[in-house]
């Protein structure tokens, strides 16, 4: 997953244990995958061009 290997997610959950602590851990992982989420669906929508510039646009991908 992400290039990591097991041992290394292990050792970057582990320390993320130790730092934050096992009461604050789910409400940093609620928020982390909130965001992910919150990003996901701002780049599956992307804007519509209106007509003048799709033909600006078009017109500097043949220059």
């Amino acid at each position: 997953m992400f290039g990591f290997s097991t041992p290394a997610l292990v050792l970057i959950g582990v320390i993320a244990l130790v730092i934050f602590g096992p009461g604050k851990l789910p409400e940093l992982g609620s928020a982390l995958g909130k965001a992910i989420h919150g990003f996901r669906k701002g780049a599956d929508q992307q804007p519509e061009l209106p007509e003048k510039d799709k033909d600006k646009d078009q017109t500097k991908n043949e220059v």
